[in-house]
């Protein structure tokens, strides 16, 4: 069908049907998102320290060494200077300390290629027009690039006070802490920088629970590593420390005390990071790459919820090198959310399951999707006592379903909504349509933020229906979002997503973290 010039950097127009080889149910990543020789192996790559990054902290890999097998793909991104900021204070009443990566609990390796083994995915597949897509990005470019279809008042300028103020003028507009206000598309909405981000396609984001005093942020990347900030009250970031992986970090969690951060990865492991000693262990292992993970904290037991592209759902102890219970998927897992008492997984073929945490995890229901393309994200919401009662779905084809658990009217409570397209609401005109790349309720209000492909992020009032407001559109992907614990903050991820293919890839982008004052914006709107 040709381009069309929408979006950043222009966008592909695709017949309404998925990906070529595919059909309009559930199209599947277009690459393995494990990094793997054909052997089966994966591929460790050597270090290299960061200056920016305190001492104790593991070091960033080599940005080269990250790439796909060799072959005509993108050439690999040079990591830019940074200078050194000062050396932080500790994140917990211990200090960090220097210590190498352990692994206290030995695991079982994954199973070798051999007779009856099933083959490892191909370093390269071909998509579009022929052309080929380095591995591993399936995680961050699920589904088509983009669809091309044609449908039938802030804070005062410049005020400052505290980033937890309801008046602070912090990424409301005006100065802000990096000086000019000139139009800027990779910050258009002028919104603070989180200092030295990762050096490669941001994957996931996550404050730190309200036990912990102060506010923290982890983010996870396809560089390999997780790294966590402090940030202060005044917008300020202070690089704190970093873990490594063998393969791209995919997801990630905190636990409820805030002590431990734990992080799921393209190596098929899921480690737990002790930040009081910065040592991480493993803690999981699957036959695939592990794509969720998240901390369950119950009145009977604790235990980590991982789930895998090798289509299993599995509970662990973090003191046992065996799972606590496995439960098997119809589909690989592609997202999923914890509230407790209730889960929700989200995988391939559209396949919607809600589980049930109480004693023990059990499958609750299966659900016929609301959605009619690739599941994206998914994000639990919950009632006015605070229990949660239902989830917020996002798709590949720019769309959100509200569903709630046990509505008293079904038809009339659970609805969908178009969001993450050209030309909004415009109907007759042709519309860029981008995927959904991630989806956060706000902890006080209950409205939330989408973030997408399109590079905006996007504020709505479900219980009324309507949008809160839009930012302007960044010259790259929104790849993740969240809140922090009071809401007061939006963090968010502009990074590439891999949604149009490796020829839209520029390896002089670098990638940012943006922290944006959410304690006004997110109010949901007066009923009249």
């Amino acid at each position: 069908m040709g381009r069309a010039p929408a979006g950043p950097g222009g966008s592909l127009r695709l017949q309404e049907g998925g990906c070529p080889s595919r059909g309009p149910a559930s199209a599947p990543p277009r690459a393995s998102a494990a990094r793997t020789r054909p052997g089966g192996a994966s591929r460790a790559a050597p270090p290299v320290p960061d200056p920016a990054w305190p001492r104790g902290a593991q070091p960033v890999s080599s940005a080269a060494a990250r790439r796909g097998p060799p072959g005509p793909g993108p050439p690999p991104r040079p990591t830019p200077p940074r200078s050194a900021p000062p050396h932080p204070a500790p994140l917990c009443p211990a200090p960090l300390r220097s210590a190498p990566p352990r692994s206290a609990l030995p695991h079982p390796a994954p199973p070798a290629q051999g007779a009856g083994a099933a083959p490892s995915p191909p370093g390269r597949r071909a998509c579009a027009k022929g052309r080929g897509l380095p591995a591993g990005r399936a995680a961050l470019a699920a589904g088509p690039r983009c669809w091309r279809l044609r449908a039938g008042p802030g804070p005062p300028h410049g005020a400052r006070m505290s980033l937890f103020g309801s008046t602070s003028g912090f990424g409301t507009g005006g100065t802000g802490m990096f000086g000019s206000t000139t139009a800027d598309n990779h910050n258009p909405m002028k919104d603070i920088e989180v200092t030295s981000p990762p050096d490669d396609s941001i994957s996931c984001l996550a404050f730190s629970p309200p036990t912990l005093p102060g506010n923290f942020l982890i983010a996870g990347s396809w560089a390999n590593d997780v790294r966590c900030w402090e940030v202060q009250d005044n917008g300020q970031t202070i690089p704190k420390a970093q873990q490594m992986h063998t393969g791209p970090v995919l997801d990630g969690c905190w636990s409820d005390d805030g002590s431990k951060v734990f992080t799921a990865s393209c190596d098929k492991t899921a480690k737990m990071w002790d930040l009081n000693s910065n040592q991480a262990i493993q803690i999981a292992q699957h036959d695939a790459p592990v794509k969720t993970i998240h901390w369950i904290k119950a009145p009977n037991y604790s235990c980590v919820m991982t789930g895998s592209w090798d289509k299993t759902l599995k509970f662990w102890d973090t003191r046992s090198p065996t799972p606590m219970m496995t439960l098997q998927l119809p589909e690989r897992c592609y997202c999923a959310d914890v509230v407790h008492p209730m889960a929700a997984v989200a995988t391939a073929e559209r396949g919607l399951i809600v589980y049930q945490l109480e004693n023990q995890p059990s499958e609750f229901r299966r659900i016929e999707s609301p959605l009619k393309h690739q599941h994206r994200c998914v994000a639990i919401f919950k009632d006015k006592v605070n229990k949660p009662t239902g989830f917020a779905l996002g798709s590949i084809e720019g769309r959100v379903a509200i569903h709630y658990i046990n509505p008293p009217n079904p038809a009339k409570d659970n609805f969908t909504f178009k969001c993450h397209r050209s030309n909004g609401t415009n109907t007759s005109a042709p519309q860029d349509i981008y995927a959904v790349n991630g989806i956060a309720f706000h902890p006080v209000h209950g409205t939330l933020a989408t973030v997408g492909s399109d590079g905006r992020f996007s504020f709505w009032d479900k219980d009324a229906r309507t949008k809160l407001k839009t930012s302007e559109q960044l010259d790259q992907p929104i790849s993740a979002c969240c809140f922090n614990h009071n809401g007061n903050i939006f963090a968010y991820a502009s990074s590439y997503d891999w949604s149009k293919g490796h020829e839209f890839y520029n390896p002089q982008k670098k990638n940012y973290i943006f922290l944006r004052n959410a304690a006004e914006e997110l109010k949901p709107r007066n009923k009249k």
